[in-house]
């Protein structure tokens, strides 16, 4: 029998919806059918200035926001169902993530928030929608983040062997799947984000297709230890990260002016390569395999860097293991989607230094 759930997810890189409808066995999943979904212009430029706002100020038009990412995230269901030629009513429900605009674990008041209204999803599309999933894992003393690695832990893991799940996508993250030893899972650091917005800022352009700038420069090694000195790169987990931290005046901080453009950009790179490199070191046996997901295992010059940092190390496309590296966020949150349906937990307190298990995720009906 079919059970079939759509998992929504846009991340750091804000450059649209990845869109799967999914078929969730007892021990597998089953892709039926992708769709990558962009933001119109107009609500990618909202949005990245949203995130562009300083902390200690309010987002202007915070609630268009969220209506208008609401209404993007339905349109992307709703374009996913019609291009897979499945009705709304045999799908059970939908993870959607939403879209993070503010991630602050740490706070005095600790919060995170994702935007893209669930009840405009839930009632476009007819289908019942999960979201809000980090929040429970906040109120239970977590990061709320990263989550993905409980899916990992069910999909990717297996007996006698070391797995490292390596996701690229604005932020970098890690999952350790150790036999015997408790999942292991946090934010590296930055993954294209910096990137990103070098390029934007210098090329028009908004990201560096397979690193193509990043190859033409110089890499800087007084620049790279400026940045490798930022304390979130010695903190031991758990720990999370975003675009809070890591952004474009976290590179221009770094005293940059003399440098070339290209030289910038491909110590950015090197900067992501190395703050991975440095952390499956710190965590991972020297022969774990690493399998890679996520939008950065398309910069050919920024897999090029991680390689050569990591030669003990198997690495390849989580594709070797049976998921396609593009999707595995986005099948992650349908998977989390049944499991809060069923009343089943979705952190590991293992990753996200929570207090407790905690089912994640609230549920809205459609009317």
């Amino acid at each position: 029998m079919s059970d079939l759930y759509i998992g929504l997810m846009s991340g750091t890189s804000m450059d649209g919806i990845d869109a799967a409808l999914v078929d969730i066995g007892a021990n597998s999943i089953r892709i039926l059918h992708t769709r990558d979904h962009p933001y119109s212009s107009a609500l990618r430029d909202d949005l990245l200035a949203a995130v562009a706002v300083p902390l200690d100020e309010d987002i202007p038009q915070l609630a268009d926001l969220q209506r208008r990412t609401g209404e993007c995230f339905r349109d992307a269901a709703l374009a996913l169902l019609r291009d897979a030629g499945v009705n709304a009513s045999a799908v059970t429900a939908i993870g959607s993530h939403g879209q993070t605009v503010r991630h602050q674990p740490n706070a005095v008041h600790p919060f995170t928030l994702q935007i893209g209204d669930p009840e405009i999803i839930a009632a476009g599309t007819g289908i019942t929608t999960v979201a809000d999933f980090r929040s429970a894992d906040i109120a239970a003393g977590g990061q709320g983040a990263p989550l993905a690695p409980f899916f990992h832990e069910w999909l990717f893991a297996v007996p006698d062997t070391s797995r490292v799940i390596l996701n690229i996508g604005g932020i970098a993250n890690l999952t350790l799947l150790s036999p015997g030893q408790a999942t292991v899972g946090f934010d590296t650091g930055p993954g294209n984000t910096l990137m990103d917005a070098w390029t934007r800022k210098h090329c028009a352009s908004p990201y560096d297709r397979n690193g193509a700038w990043a190859s033409t420069g110089t890499v800087n090694p007084e620049l790279l230890q400026r940045f490798l000195a930022d304390d979130y790169f010695s903190a031991l987990p758990p720990k999370s990260t975003g675009f809070e931290h890591f952004n474009f005046r976290w590179i221009t901080a770094a005293n940059i002016n003399a440098i070339e453009a290209a030289d910038v950009q491909a110590t950015l790179c090197a900067l992501t390569a190395q703050s991975i490199a440095n952390a499956v070191h710190s965590f991972a046996p020297r022969t774990a395999e690493l399998l890679v997901c996520g939008g950065g295992i398309h910069n050919a010059e920024l897999i090029r860097r991680i390689s050569a940092l990591l030669p003990t190390n198997t690495i390849a496309s989580t594709m070797t293991a049976g998921l396609h590296p593009d999707w595995v966020e986005a099948v992650a949150f349908a998977w989390l989607a049944k499991r809060r349906l069923q009343n089943l937990p979705g952190n590991l307190p293992s990753v996200t230094g929570a207090r407790h298990a905690a089912m994640l995720g609230t549920i809205h009906q459609p009317r």
